[in-house]
């Protein structure tokens, strides 16, 4: 993984863990790359209720990663119709305050 893009995706999943318990879902765990050969994204559930999220970063735009970490999200959560857009909608919003510039300060 490209440490720019490592360092965005780690800052990425704890703005949506946040943002998550902030709406009442419970915030899974991130990881990448998934490791099913082949697959994009993964949910994995725990038994004690949480789950992880691996998400492929490579050779993806940006915008489909984060399209799949907050997809992860609402599957992990079992989420359907007027909750799971409300979910969405709390998660785009939360990653869209993320600074873009986070790959430069930390790596620098």
């Amino acid at each position: 993984m490209e440490p720019a893009r490592s360092l965005r995706f780690a800052s990425v999943a704890r703005t949506l863990g946040e943002a998550a318990r902030a709406g009442g879902w419970q915030a899974p765990g991130f990881r990448s790359p998934p490791r099913l050969a082949g697959a994009r994204r993964t949910v994995r559930r725990h038994g004690a209720g949480g789950a992880t999220v691996a998400v492929l970063l490579r050779e993806r735009p940006w915008s489909a990663v984060l399209a799949d970490m907050i997809e992860g999200v609402v599957v992990a959560n079992g989420l359907e119709g007027p909750e799971a857009a409300r979910c969405r909608d709390a998660l785009w919003l939360a990653v869209s305050r993320v600074p873009q510039e986070v790959d430069a300060v930390r790596v620098a």
